[in-house]
C-alpha cells in the first residue's frame, strides 16, 4: 500500500496540471528523478505551479521546496518563446550549506542528501472560440482538430452550433449574444486562446465583437473575418460604445496570412497559420 502511495500523489497532480491547462494556463512541474542520501522528496514526487499562481503537490516540503518552487515561477516568468526554444532542464539539489561546484544548487540544509529534477514549462493548445458556425468555421475545426487544439463553437443558430455538426467541440453555446454575454466575463472567457468572429450576420459580429472588447481581456487574441470597410464600421461603433484604442488593438481584421486563400477551406489553413505563428512569437 505505501509503494502505492507515490503514484496516487503523481496521478492527482497531473490530473491537476491538465485541469489547468485545460483553462488557458501555462505549467511548471518539478519531478524528482534520482534521491540519494537523507532527502525528503523520493523519486516519482512532483510539484506543479500554474500561472495564475496557485501550486499543487510536493517534492519534500522545506527549503527544498521553496527553492524549487521558486525555479518553477521564474520559469514561468519567461517569454513562452524562450521556453520553446530553451525545453525544460535537469537540476541537481545538495541539502548541505556547504555544497559546491557549478552543477549543483546548494542549499542550507545539513541533511546532507542529494536530489536530481526535472523542471519543464507545459503550454496549453490554443482553445479557439468559433463564433459563427457555418462553413469557414466547420473548416477551421476540422484544422484544429488536425493540430490537436482544442476548438469551441458558439452560433445564434442552433442549425450551426450543435453537437451533429460538431462532434469534436470541447463546448457548444446556442443562445442570443446578450445571453452570452451575460454568462461570460473576463477571467471566464480567458478560456479562450482565440476568438474567432466568422459570423454570418454583420450586426450579431459587431454586437459580440464589442461585448468582448468591454470586458477588457489581458491574454484574449480576437480575429475577425471581413473586409476593411467592414472594420471601419465596426471600430467606429465600438468606439461610441466608449471602447478605447488599447482594447481595440485586441482585435484584427481582416484575419489569416495572406496565402491568396480562396475557399473556406484555404481560409480556415490561412486562419489557423496566424494563431500558430502568433503562438510561436509570444
Amino acid at each position: 500500500m505505501l509503494n502505492r502511495f507515490p503514484r496516487v500523489v503523481s496521478r492527482a497532480v497531473l490530473s491537476w496540471v491538465v485541469e489547468r491547462l485545460d483553462a488557458g494556463e501555462r505549467v511548471a512541474i518539478a519531478s524528482v528523478i534520482e534521491a540519494m542520501g537523507s532527502i525528503p522528496g523520493k523519486p516519482g514526487a512532483k510539484l506543479a505551479v500554474s500561472s495564475s499562481g496557485e501550486k499543487f503537490g510536493t517534492v519534500g516540503g522545506a527549503g527544498l521546496e521553496l527553492r524549487i518552487e521558486s525555479d518553477l515561477r521564474k520559469m514561468l516568468s519567461k517569454p513562452k518563446s524562450e521556453m520553446r526554444k530553451k525545453g525544460g532542464k535537469i537540476e541537481t539539489y545538495v541539502l548541505y550549506k556547504d555544497g559546491k561546484g557549478k552543477e549543483v544548487v546548494a542549499l542550507d540544509s545539513l541533511c546532507g542528501g542529494r536530489l536530481k529534477v526535472s523542471l519543464e514549462v507545459i503550454q496549453p493548445v490554443p482553445h479557439v472560440l468559433i463564433a459563427g458556425g457555418g462553413h469557414v468555421g466547420k473548416c477551421v475545426s476540422i484544422v484544429c482538430d488536425t493540430l490537436g487544439w482544442q476548438h469551441s463553437v458558439f452560433d445564434v443558430r442552433s442549425a450551426f452550433s450543435n453537437q451533429e455538426r460538431y462532434p469534436s467541440a470541447t463546448e457548444i453555446i446556442s443562445c442570443s449574444v446578450v445571453d452570452f454575454l451575460k454568462i461570460e466575463n473576463s477571467p471566464s472567457i480567458d478560456r479562450f486562446s482565440d476568438i474567432l468572429i466568422l459570423g454570418h450576420d454583420w450586426s450579431v459580429d459587431q454586437e459580440l465583437l464589442i461585448g468582448l472588447l468591454g470586458m477588457s481581456p489581458e491574454n484574449l487574441r480576437i480575429g475577425v473575418i471581413g473586409s476593411k470597410t467592414k472594420w471601419k464600421g465596426f471600430v467606429g461603433a465600438a468606439m461610441e460604445s466608449g471602447i478605447n484604442e488599447n482594447d481595440l488593438s485586441k482585435a484584427r481584421c481582416p484575419i489569416g496570412l495572406d496565402i491568396g486563400a480562396d475557399t473556406p477551406e484555404e481560409i480556415a489553413v490561412a486562419i489557423c497559420a496566424e494563431i500558430l505563428s502568433m503562438e510561436r512569437d509570444a
